[in-house]
């Protein structure tokens, strides 16, 4: 039984997603151990069950490991579901670099479509922008893809303007997959417009800033030895101190409306623009249906206009990457 959620439309060719969908990176990948498959599997049915209807995948999260799970668990209502996945690094490894050739695409699809047990990808992201490959003739390849009936909607993540217009020209760019949160404001600077004008969604990753603004993490928290959140420089310990301010001032906010900030910060994310869709992952049930209830959180004016005052005072200290992955952002 599949709880309706609010939908969203990304982009202009007809994809429809659950206002909030599930990234399921953290599933195996990035944040320490992976998880037992069988919790795995049950939380994305739990997740399916629960109305969300758009899950979130990669070549790169376990070389395909995640791929193959979410091809597992997702099987029973494949036909009821978007998923979406990305291709762009070496050998599926993002420690090697970039690498959008379009023989490489192609391969990396026609692997994708046998882990997630599929016959078309609904999604495909360029992971990142490879500076060796014309944006042109990625969009040219995956314009192929869509021909032959094995991929149905083209995106971008982390991509500039420049580049996204270069590729919206050759073929239509259906959603742009980009860190946006309350404590990461960039995208509003040139991105958004230029979404909106071209008629692209946007999909949020980290939109609860990699746990941060859940409240669940502080200066004391430590993280797993595999988690990577140990090398980005706004998870110092003395960033995280000098961050809570903004935690704090979402608690306030989140307590006089009898709800948690984890959910602010979502329900704030939809109500920037009704054509993004955030992808908040977890491995908790709990945080699960936490998450799935901002869906229906609204704000009126006078509750936008005292969030936008309120971290308007604030300054988010540290970088959110590392300086040598810094400098890989699409400009």
């Amino acid at each position: 039984m599949n709880t309706k959620m609010p939908t969203r439309k990304l982009g202009n060719q007809g994809l429809e997603v659950s206002a909030i969908g599930l990234g399921c990176m953290g599933l195996t990948f990035a944040y320490g151990p992976a998880m037992n498959e069988t919790d795995a599997i049950s939380l994305l049915h739990k997740a399916y069950e629960s109305g969300i209807t758009f899950f979130d995948t990669a070549e790169a999260y376990s070389q395909g490991g995640n791929e193959a799970l979410l091809g597992k668990a997702l099987k029973p209502f494949r036909d009821k579901v978007v998923i979406a996945t990305k291709f762009g690094f070496k050998n599926g490894d993002a420690t090697q670099g970039v690498d959008s050739r379009p023989e490489r695409i192609k391969a990396v699809v026609e692997r994708s479509l046998k882990l997630l047990n599929t016959d078309v990808i609904d999604l495909l992201y360029q992971h990142r922008v490879d500076p060796n490959v014309p944006v042109e003739e990625v969009a040219g390849t995956v314009k192929d893809l869509i021909k032959e009936g094995k991929v149905k909607y083209f995106g971008l993540s982390e991509a500039g303007v420049n580049t996204i217009r270069k590729a919206h020209a050759v073929q239509p760019v259906t959603a742009l997959q980009s860190e946006y949160s309350l404590w990461w404001r960039e995208p509003e600077k040139e991105i958004l417009s230029t979404l909106e004008e071209l008629g692209i969604g946007f999909v949020p990753f980290s939109p609860l800033g990699r746990g941060f603004l859940t409240g669940a993490v502080n200066e004391n928290t430590k993280f797993d030895v595999n988690d990577f959140r140990n090398n980005l420089p706004r998870f110092s310990e003395e960033n995280r101190k000098a961050n809570q301010v903004l935690v704090d001032l979402l608690k306030v906010i989140a307590t006089e409306k009898g709800v948690t900030t984890a959910q602010i910060a979502l329900a704030w994310l939809l109500a920037q623009k009704p054509w993004i869709a955030p992808i908040p992952g977890t491995t908790k049930l709990h945080r699960l249906q936490e998450n799935i209830g901002a869906a229906s959180i609204t704000f009126t004016t006078a509750e936008l206009q005292k969030i936008a005052t309120v971290t308007a005072q604030i300054t988010i200290q540290g970088e959110r990457y590392p300086q040598h992955l810094q400098k890989a952002v699409d400009k």
